[in-house]
């Protein structure tokens, strides 16, 4: 693991609790290659932990995520994009039923003990789908979530189609998805994306996982394996539809649309048809 991909996720392990916190706190957090890396490394070290009891998810600044890193998002507007970056991030490796970005969730959603999510300012897209793969979510009162992908004419590929639906209903799912609309911490504990609010997520979700550290920890282990058993989905394909979907969408020609529109801050034009999956 690079410098660079170590310093975008920092691991503080205490008393059986890990301290994990996101920490590109300039950019909001927002991920990019180094920030997927890190937390697929991340969470790889914290399978390995046999002390391990639970585990807290934060990040530092003022915002959880802000989602994938603009940089991406302004070369495509301008009709180009990282071909390096898209790879990276879409690489499958050996053994996974994930590429990279949905490992990045799917990493934490895996570990066999407890992960709180401590989500304050926002949590945008990809930040969303890595709140949704941790067992709570632990939210600020004023917290901004939201299923972003829409407005770059894409669809969810991090796991959310997956999780999300298990979560709040087909329907809200789907309303979220089509909308991008913002939930602020009050309405997500209603509609089922958070757990509770808290004044302070992180000191709150530390106290929490330091009460389940006290626990028997096998007992803890065994009723997750058991609550994610009685819910258990084809993941694997559900994953591969994911993909599969948004490589139909990414540089066609409504999906560029979104994109150009929102930097231009005009209201986008779209084409129906095959005009618009055009390339």
């Amino acid at each position: 693991m690079s410098q660079d991909t170590a310093e975008r996720v920092t691991i503080d392990v205490s008393d059986g609790v890990a301290d994990v916190r996101l920490n590109r706190p300039d950019k909001l957090n927002a991920m990019d290659g180094a920030m997927f890396s890190a937390l697929i490394a991340a969470s790889e070290r914290l399978a390995a932990e046999p002390s391990l009891r639970a585990v807290v998810l934060s990040g530092n600044g003022d915002g959880w995520c802000a989602g994938l890193d603009f940089s991406g998002f302004e070369a495509m507007a301008g009709a180009s994009s990282s071909a390096t970056e898209t790879e990276d991030i879409g690489h499958i490796d050996d053994g996974r039923i994930t590429h990279r970005a949905q490992q990045a969730v799917w990493g934490f959603h895996e570990l066999p003990v407890p992960v709180l999510a401590a989500v304050h300012g926002v949590a945008f897209g990809a930040g969303i789908q890595l709140a949704l793969g941790c067992d709570l979510r632990l939210v600020a009162p004023d917290v901004r979530m939201s299923v972003l992908e829409i407005r770059w004419g894409i669809t969810p590929d991090m796991t959310a189609t997956q999780i999300l639906p298990g979560l709040v209903g087909t329907d809200v799912a789907k309303e979220l998805m089509w909308t991008g609309r913002e939930v602020g911490g009050e309405e997500a504990v209603r509609l089922g994306l958070a757990t509770r609010v808290c004044t302070d997520p992180r000191a709150e979700a530390l106290a929490l996982a330091r009460t389940i550290a006290g626990k028997n920890p096998h007992a803890i282990q065994a009723g997750k394996r058991l609550i994610e058993q009685a819910t258990v989905r084809e993941v694997a394909a559900g994953f591969a539809r994911e993909r599969d979907e948004i490589s139909r969408l990414i540089g066609t020609a409504n999906q560029v649309e979104s994109v150009q529109a929102f930097f231009e801050r005009r209201d986008p034009v779209y084409m129906d048809g095959p005009d618009g999956l055009a390339r």
